[in-house]
């Protein structure tokens, strides 16, 4: 039987490649993930054209998954160093990376990326295209912005932020509602500049069934893109974010309709006691679509620690029902992230994923919990180091400060808790 997306396939009760490998990994009946599928709760991305990937699932009762974002700017235009980032990346077991580059010629970068990267690739097309036609964002036509898209398509990319949610009604919610930090969405503020310049519509509001018939000829996944996300904790929960959700759930549908799958992204900046709320609302409004979060940060004044203030954020908010995490690091707000940025960032957000799942009972989860503390219950350092998130820090720590007592840390010594209960516990002396 024929299929044209995965979710077409599991509405017609076929069984993908695709989904039996995201079943195994997740440890869950392959005719659970079907029907999740179907149902739109579930999407995995997989461009027809990424021979390299190892798919993976994105939806209720899987686990969080982090996304890292990189790309070439005009004052950062190294494309190694980000080839580079892709490789860690990869290395550590990201489940999917995003490619924002904005300058120039991005084309050589993603194919390169496409085709070496087992992770699935997103990207935004809107970026590409001022670069791609080098022409002034308001000369830019509707036509030329769907060929871009039908070029990211033809590339092999697995999923597209666009942020279709931004229509005239939208905008002028916006217009209407003072913002502290008004638009900060990068893709949403050039097309909120489109719309104003060429007083016309969203393009890709407008002819949304000329995207959807782009997204099904490839299998793209849509990210609805949250353009009117808060960019300050005074902006969380305002009349433009949840405007802007409530067309995004419309959308939504009309792509079900068509078979193309959908995540939806939400906030940006907000604070700890409006985050359960605000995934409630989205899984509401947008049906049980898959959430893709950008932090939350829950607080604004903390540059150069934005990984932490993101990952706090991000476990609330995985924990409350948000799917997809999108990493933050600590160069959020200051400059491009560099290598070491990039890690630190990825860990925070691992971090941040894995609590949520131990909170949402994700299967394994607690499971790698309690080897961990078996492990330090036992004093069995070299297990400990295994099953560290950061295995390198880990045992570079402990190297760089040896205790007297090879069973204990240079916090405690002969007076590590651990030390002495197992000692008593076995009649063992204790100054051995």
């Amino acid at each position: 039987m024929n299929y044209t997306t995965q979710m077409d396939a599991a509405k017609k009760g076929i069984i993908t490649e695709e989904m039996r490998i995201v079943a195994e990994k997740e440890k869950m009946k392959v005719e659970e993930l079907r029907n999740l599928i179907a149902e739109g709760k579930v999407v995995i991305p997989a461009n027809k054209n990424h021979k390299t990937l190892s798919p993976e699932g994105i939806g209720q009762g899987l686990r969080t998954k982090i996304n890292v974002n990189l790309g070439i700017s005009k004052d950062c235009c190294n494309m190694e160093k980000e080839l580079d980032k892709v490789k860690i990346a990869l290395d550590m077991k990201a489940e999917a990376i995003m490619d924002l580059s904005n300058y120039g010629k991005t084309e050589d970068l993603r194919k390169k990326i496409i085709n070496m990267s087992t992770a699935m690739l997103g990207t935004v097309p809107v970026y590409d295209a001022i670069g791609f036609y080098e022409k002034e964002l308001k000369d830019i036509t509707v036509d030329e912005f769907f060929k871009v898209v039908e070029k990211h398509g033809e590339d092999g990319v697995d999923f597209i932020t666009i942020h279709a949610g931004l229509n005239r009604e939208t905008a002028e919610t916006f217009k209407r509602n003072k913002r502290l930090t008004n638009i900060v969405s990068r893709g949403g503020s050039l097309l909120f500049a489109w719309m104003e310049l060429n007083k016309a519509e969203n393009p890709f509001y407008e002819y949304y069934d000329r995207l959807l018939d782009i997204c099904e000829k490839y299998d793209i996944t849509i990210s609805l893109g949250d353009a009117c996300r808060p960019g300050s904790i005074k902006d969380a929960t305002d009349a433009s974010q949840i405007k802007e959700l409530i067309v995004l759930g419309e959308l939504t549908k009309r792509a079900w309709e068509r078979n193309v799958q959908v995540m939806i992204e939400g906030p940006g900046h907000m604070p700890i006691n409006e985050i359960q709320a605000n995934m409630i609302l989205e899984k509401k409004l947008c049906h049980g679509a898959p959430f893709y979060v950008l932090g939350p940060l829950v607080t604004d004044i903390a540059p150069g620690y934005d990984h932490i203030t993101s990952a706090i954020g991000g476990a609330i908010a995985a924990a409350s029902g948000a799917d997809f995490l999108c990493y933050v690091t600590p160069a959020e707000h200051l400059r491009l992230p560099n290598v070491e940025d990039m890690k630190e960032g990825i860990i925070a957000s691992k971090i941040a994923a894995h609590a949520a799942d131990i909170a949402k009972g994700i299967k394994g989860a607690i499971e790698w919990d309690n080897a961990m503390s078996k492990a330090r219950a036992e004093l069995d350092w070299e297990k400990m180091f295994e099953l560290s998130i950061d295995e390198e820090k880990a045992r570079r720590y402990r190297e760089e400060s040896l205790p007297e007592h090879a069973d204990s840390c240079t916090m405690c010594g002969k007076m590590c808790a651990v030390r002495t209960m197992k000692k008593v516990l076995n009649n063992e002396n204790l100054n051995m």
